[in-house]
């Protein structure tokens, strides 16, 4: 049987509670990963095939990477956009893992993140950092899968031939492998279900909060699903800000309108956050993997374009989109609908999942579509799962989770009273140390003191000296002076003969 190490936060078929997802992070920052990584793993889980997932976080130590080249095939690793300054670090550590490794390692969707005029100067300081993961992959693999033309055109003009590099959008879009999921035709009312998703980092770029909010006036059913883990630990733990009076029109705190009437719900699993979309009338936002997954469900969904990774898999999956900038905090939902155009999307599908085959092909792996069941076997037991719903604003009841607060604030005051402890030790270290330095300062200071003592009197000693001095000499000048003057007479009348 081949075994699959695949980079995810987690197995899709792996129940994990609310705060499991948040206390160990599965999501690896954002809900999104999960979605083109679970795909990923139904992809490749044909017959006798076994996959496993090696989490987020990556251990690049020689011992992990020993234990990978023996228990493991291959490694298959999908990112997103990996290749942004704020993604160096855990990039190194994967060329890290990376080279240690002796058996294929095959690279999904990777993306370059920069702004919507694919300008990649910014880039230039991760530059050596990207260059050193694509040549290690490179040396593993026939090809590396990359999510669109700005990512293929960055890594042509860094070197690497274009041969080797494979445009194969995101692995999410094949969740249903050569089909995909008819878009209803909708008729967007007052009383619509609309689901929007919102990017902090897309604040810059145009009023996104503004946008929400005209939504949230008009559509008393809107929904706002966030995707980040410091959402989800806002929706567990709360905040003081309906206390304090503290507001931002984004919505990240308890006093947003949008958290007041629990109209916010973080998705911890695709499968159900997929559901949950099924509902809905319509989806909008600037996350590319919240509209991605209204778009597999069947759900219209327009995406809010604000940067190069969302902008390069709208352009290859022809995913209805229009740019940030150019809308206004008035913006209809209803206007984005009706301007909306799936055509291209569902028509060209299959050729796109005819690429991601052959880039499979390519480098060696067989896919449960053509190769298997269709992923039937997979959805069958993702089916007969219960998996988490997506959770809504905590209104302070007891909602199952309250055993974890209690006992993760008992362990964050155990924290924090050590770091106290270690602070008052640190601090009587210091005084100590304070202490002495003054001591020191004190006897260095006497010892100044007496010095100057010192110099002084051998100041007035050495006056004293030139004084006598100055006397002596003058004495000898009245005594010897008439000589001297009578000795030059005398050679002078000499003719300066003596």
């Amino acid at each position: 049987m081949k075994r699959i190490l695949i980079r995810s936060g987690k197995s899709p078929l792996r129940v994990a509670t609310p705060t499991e997802f948040i206390h160990q992070d599965l999501i690896g920052t954002n809900t999104g990963n999960l979605l083109f990584s679970d795909s990923a793993h139904k992809m490749l889980s044909a017959p006798d095939t076994e996959v496993v997932s090696n989490g987020i976080r990556t251990d690049p130590s020689a011992r992990r990477a020993a234990e990978i080249n023996e228990q493991y095939d291959v490694f298959v690793v999908p990112l997103a956009n990996a290749f942004r300054p704020s993604f160096q670090a855990s990039l190194d550590r994967l060329s890290t893992l990376v080279e240690q490794l002796t058996i294929p390692v095959v690279v999904f969707g990777v993306g370059a993140q920069t702004g919507a005029d694919y300008d990649t100067g910014p880039l230039k300081p991760i530059e050596e950092s990207v260059r050193r993961f694509v040549s290690a992959v490179l040396d593993r693999s026939a090809s590396i899968g990359v999510r669109g033309e700005l990512t293929a055109r960055y890594l042509t003009e860094m070197g690497f031939p274009a041969g080797s590099v494979d445009i194969i959008g995101c692995p999410s879009m094949f969740l249903y492998g050569d089909t995909f999921p008819a878009v209803r035709a909708v008729e967007l009312t007052a009383s619509s279900r609309i689901a929007v998703n919102l990017s902090p980092d897309a604040i810059p770029v145009g009023d996104i909060a503004g946008l929400a909010r005209h939504a949230w006036e008009r559509y008393p059913n809107l929904l706002y699903y966030a995707q980040n883990l410091v959402d989800a630990e806002l929706l567990l733990w709360g905040d003081l800000t309906p206390e304090t009076g503290v507001e931002d029109p984004f919505p990240l705190q308890l006093s947003h309108p949008l958290m007041r009437e629990n109209k916010v719900r973080m998705p911890l699993d695709p499968t159900t956050w997929i559901d949950e979309l099924r509902s809905h009338d319509f989806a909008y936002g600037t996350r590319i993997h919240g509209n991605i997954a209204a778009l597999l469900a069947g759900t219209p969904s327009v995406v809010l374009t604000h940067d190069s990774r969302t902008l390069e898999l709208c352009r290859y999956f022809d995913i209805p989109h229009v740019p940030l900038t150019s809308l206004s905090a008035d913006t209809d939902p209803r206007e984005l609908y009706e301007a909306a155009d799936y055509s291209a999307m569902t028509k060209h599908h299959g050729e796109r999942f005819e690429r991601i085959v052959a880039f499979l092909d390519r480098n060696d792996l067989r896919n449960t579509y053509t190769h298997g069941d269709r992923g039937a076997a997979f959805d069958a037991r993702l089916a007969a799962l219960e998996l988490p719903a997506s959770m809504p604003v905590w209104d302070g009841s007891d909602d199952g989770h309250m055993r974890y607060r209690i006992s993760r604030l008992r362990e964050r005051i155990a924290v924090a009273n050590t770091r106290i402890d270690k602070r008052v030790k640190e601090n009587k270290e210091l005084r100590t140390r304070l202490a002495a330095a003054e001591e020191r300062a004190s006897e260095t200071g006497r010892q100044l003191a007496a010095a100057q003592k010192e110099l002084a009197a051998a100041h007035k000693r050495l006056a004293a000296l030139e004084r006598r001095i100055g006397g002596i000499e003058k004495r000898v000048m009245v005594r010897i002076g008439p000589a001297v003057r009578r000795r030059v007479r005398r050679i002078s009348r000499a003719g300066g003969k003596d």
